[in-house]
C-alpha cells in the first residue's frame, strides 16, 4: 500500500532552524521540497543562503572513511561536534606525518631506481667508474647502439677511428657500452657515432668503486628502501585500524550536521531588519505527522501548518511504499517498472501473489521448488537479496503445484497427482479438437486475471477522476462489458449451455464497441466541452476503424499470450523426462549422478527462463491494462529514523 501524505509548512526564527532541524526533522523522514518553489504566491521570499562550515571536515574524514576495509560494519559511537572535529583534527595531522615520511621515501627510492636503471647495464665494467668520470685527456661516452648499426660500424668505420668502444651488455636489439676518444678528436668521433644512432647515457659522479660494486650497492639500498617503504604501509594500515572507530563515529556525527546543515539550500527566508523567519516545506507520512505535530506542541519558537493532499496542494505528493514484510521483495519488480503515483493502486501485493502463483504453475515439481524455496530464504535472510525473497516465495507455489502434478524431482510414480498431471490430461474442444488441459486452463486463468485488471483500471481512473479511462477506454467499463461478455459466451459455448439470443449478444457486444469507438466524443460530451466532435470527421472514422482492429487484436493476442503458463508447465514435466531417461530410467537402473545435474541444470536453466517469462506476463499483459507507474519517489533528507 502506499502511506498516507501530508504536507508541512515549518516556520520559526532564522537564528533557531538548527536546533529545530536536530531536535525535531532529524527524528523524523521529511520529504522537502524547495520552499521558493512551493510558495510562488507568497511574496518577499530569498532563499537562505549560508556557506556550511562542515563540508571541509567532512569532506576529509570522508577521504580516510573510504580507506577502510568494511566500514560499515563497525558501529558508531555516539560523539558531538566538538570530539568530531577534534578527531579530524588529530587524524589529519597523524596522517600527515605518516604522509610526508612516505613522500620522502618515495623520493629516494625513485632516485635509487633511476640509479639502478643508468647503472645496469655497464656494471660488468670491472673498473672504478670515478676514475673514468675524471679523465683529463681521453673523453669517455657511455651509451647504447642498435645491433644492426654496431655490426655495420665494426666492420667498416671502427678500425679506421683512434677510438676503442668496450662491450658493457647486450640484448636482442641493443648493445650498450663505453667508448674512449682522444681529446683532440672528441668532435669529429662524436660525430660518426652519433651517425650510427649512439645513444648516449649520462653518467652522475656520485659512483663509488667499480660499477660491479656500485650496482651492488644501489640494490642493497633498492631492498632497504623497499622495506622502509613496506613498513610505511603497514603503520598507515596499522593507523587506519586503531581509529577506525573514531573515524566512522566522526564521519557519522559530521555528515548528520553537515546533512541537517544543508537544509537551508531548500528553505526561504523572508524579509526584514530584525524579524527574520525560515520557512521550510515537504511531506511526511500521516503517522510521522501527528507524532512532529504532538512533540512540537509545546515549543513557543515553532510553528507547523499541515494541509492535507487535496487541498491547496499543487504538486503531486512523492509516493512511499508500505508493504507486509512477505510481500516486500517484490516490490522491486514494481519499482523497475516504475512507482505508483500518490493514489494510484499500489500494484505490490497483486504482483506477489500471481507471479508466485504463476511461476509454480510453469514450474510445478516439489523438490526442486523446496530447493528454490530453501536456497532463496536463506540468501534474502542472510544477505537480504530481494530476488532472493521472491523466489523463495514462488518456490513455496513450485512445491504446492508439484504436489497437484504428482511431480517431485521429475519422478511422476512416486506421489499421486492431487489434480492433473500436464502432459497426458486432454480435454476435447468444439471445431478443435483435443488439446492439452493445462492450455484450456491457462487461458481461462488469463481472462480472469484480464478482466481483474480492467476492474483495477476502473477503480485508478475513478480515484484519478479520468472520463475517458473510466468510461469508454479499451480497459474500461466499456472494455470491461465487452470482453467480459466474451468470456461469458465461451464459457456457455464450451459447457455445452444454450447461448443468450441475437438481441442480447448485440447489445453485449456492439454497444461496448461503439462506446470505445467514440470515446473522444463521448468523453468531451460528459466533460461538457465546447467542442463535441473532431472537425476532421472523415480522418476521425478512419482512425477508429483502425483503432478498432488494434483493440480486438489486443484482446486477443493478450488473451493467447497466457497459454504460455500451460507450456511452460509441459516442457517441464517433458524436459524432466529427457533427464530421466538420460540417466537410464527406462532400463531400471538409475545413473543418480545424472538425475542430480540434471535436476541442477533445470533448476538453475528453466527457473530463469520461467521467472523472466511470469515478470514478461506481469508488465505487458498485465501492467499494461491498468498501472502507469509515473510516481515521485519518496526522498527523505534523513533516511535513518531515531527510535522514539
Amino acid at each position: 500500500m502506499i502511506e498516507k501524505m501530508k504536507f508541512l509548512s515549518i516556520t520559526g526564527p532564522k537564528a533557531d532552524i538548527d536546533r529545530v532541524v536536530n531536535t525535531y526533522l532529524s527524528k523524523y523522514e521529511i520529504h522537502l521540497e524547495n520552499a521558493l518553489s512551493e510558495l510562488t504566491t507568497v511574496e518577499n521570499l530569498s532563499p537562505f543562503l549560508e556557506i556550511n562550515p562542515y563540508k571541509e571536515a567532512l569532506n576529509s574524514i570522508s577521504s580516510f572513511y573510504e580507506e577502510l576495509d568494511s566500514p560499515e560494519r563497525i558501529p558508531p559511537k555516539q560523539m558531538n561536534i566538538e570530539e568530531a572535529l577534534s578527531v579530524v583534527r588529530r587524524i589529519k595531522e597523524q596522517a600527515k606525518e605518516i604522509a610526508d615520511a612516505r613522500a620522502e621515501l618515495e623520493a629516494a627510492h625513485a632516485a635509487i631506481v633511476e640509479a639502478l636503471r643508468i647503472i645496469r647495464p655497464f656494471r660488468n665494467v670491472n673498473f672504478d667508474v670515478s676514475s673514468i668520470l675524471k679523465f683529463e685527456f681521453i673523453h669517455y661516452r657511455f651509451g647504447r647502439i642498435e645491433k644492426q648499426y654496431f655490426q655495420k660500424f665494426e666492420k667498416y668505420i671502427y678500425d679506421n677511428l683512434d677510438t676503442m668502444f668496450i662491450k658493457c651488455e647486450e640484448d636482442d636489439e641493443y648493445i650498450w657500452g663505453i667508448y674512449f676518444v682522444p681529446k683532440h678528436e672528441t668532435h669529429k668521433i662524436d660525430a660518426v657515432y652519433s651517425s650510427m644512432h649512439f645513444e648516449r647515457i649520462f653518467i652522475p659522479d656520485n659512483y663509488d668503486g667499480t660499477a660491479k660494486e656500485a650496482f651492488e650497492h644501489l640494490n642493497t639500498q633498492f631492498e632497504k628502501s623497499n622495506a622502509a617503504l613496506s613498513a610505511n604501509k603497514s603503520s598507515w594500515k596499522k593507523f587506519l585500524t586503531d581509529n577506525q572507530e573514531d573515524i566512522v563515529s566522526a564521519k557519522e556525527a559530521i555528515s548528520q550536521l553537515s546533512s541537517n546543515f544543508d537544509v537551508r539550500k531548500l528553505a526561504a527566508c523572508t524579509h526584514g531588519d530584525r524579524d527574520v523567519f525560515y520557512i521550510l516545506c515537504g511531506w511526511m507520512t500521516q503517522r510521522d505527522a501527528r507524532a512532529f505535530q504532538h512533540d512540537i506542541k509545546d515549543d513557543d519558537h515553532l510553528f507547523c501548518i499541515i494541509e492535507d493532499e487535496d487541498h491547496n496542494i499543487y504538486k503531486q505528493p512523492p509516493t512511499k511504499l508500505r508493504n507486509p514484510k512477505l510481500f516486500k521483495p517484490f516490490e522491486m519488480y514494481v519499482k523497475m517498472y516504475g512507482l505508483p503515483a500518490y493514489g494510484e493502486l499500489d500494484p505490490t501485493w497483486f504482483v506477489a501473489i500471481t507471479y508466485s502463483f504463476i511461476f509454480g504453475a510453469m514450474f510445478g515439481d516439489v523438490g526442486q521448488g523446496l530447493l528454490l524455496f530453501i536456497g532463496g530464504f536463506l540468501l534474502y535472510k542472510f544477505k537480504h537479496i530481494d530476488l532472493a525473497g521472491i523466489i523463495s516465495c514462488a518456490g513455496v507455489f513450485s512445491t504446492i503445484f508439484g504436489f497437484m502434478f504428482g511431480s517431485i524431482f521429475g519422478f511422476e510414480d512416486v506421489i499421486p497427482a492431487i489434480w492433473l498431471r500436464p502432459m497426458n490430461n486432454m480435454m476435447t474442444v468444439p471445431f478443435v479438437g483435443k488439446l492439452n488441459t493445462v492450455f484450456i486452463i491457462a487461458i481461462g486463468f488469463g481472462m480472469c486475471i484480464i478482466l481483474l485488471c480492467m476492474i483495477f483500471n476502473i477503480i485508478n481512473s475513478w480515484k484519478m477522476k479520468d472520463v475517458e479511462k473510466t468510461w469508454f477506454d479499451t480497459n474500461s467499463v466499456a472494455g470491461l462489458v465487452f470482453y467480459g461478455s466474451v468470456v461469458v459466451v465461451i464459457a456457455l459455448f464450451l459447457s455445452g449451455h444454450k447461448l443468450p439470443g441475437a438481441a442480447v449478444l448485440c447489445i453485449m457486444f456492439v454497444v461496448p464497441l461503439l462506446l470505445i469507438f467514440f470515446k473522444e466524443p463521448l468523453t468531451n460530451l460528459v466533460e461538457k466541452k465546447a467542442e463535441i466532435m473532431p472537425k476532421e470527421k472523415g480522418m476521425f472514422i478512419v482512425q477508429g476503424i483502425f483503432e478498432m482492429f488494434e483493440v480486438l487484436l489486443s484482446y486477443f493476442s493478450n488473451t493467447l499470450s497466457f497459454v504460455r503458463i500451460g507450456a511452460f508447465a509441459v516442457s517441464h514435466a517433458a524436459m524432466m523426462e529427457v533427464v530421466l531417461m538420460l540417466a537410464g530410467a527406462e532400463s531400471g537402473s538409475l545413473n543418480w549422478l545424472v538425475v542430480i545435474l540434471g535436476n541442477l541444470f533445470v533448476c538453475g536453466m528453466e527457473g530463469l527462463i520461467v521467472g523472466i517469462q511470469v515478470l514478461r506476463l506481469e508488465y505487458y499483459e498485465i501492467f499494461s491494462r491498468f498501472y502507469k507507474g509515473n510516481g515521485r519517489k519518496f526522498e527523505p533528507f534523513r533516511s535513518k529514523k531515531v527510535n522514539r
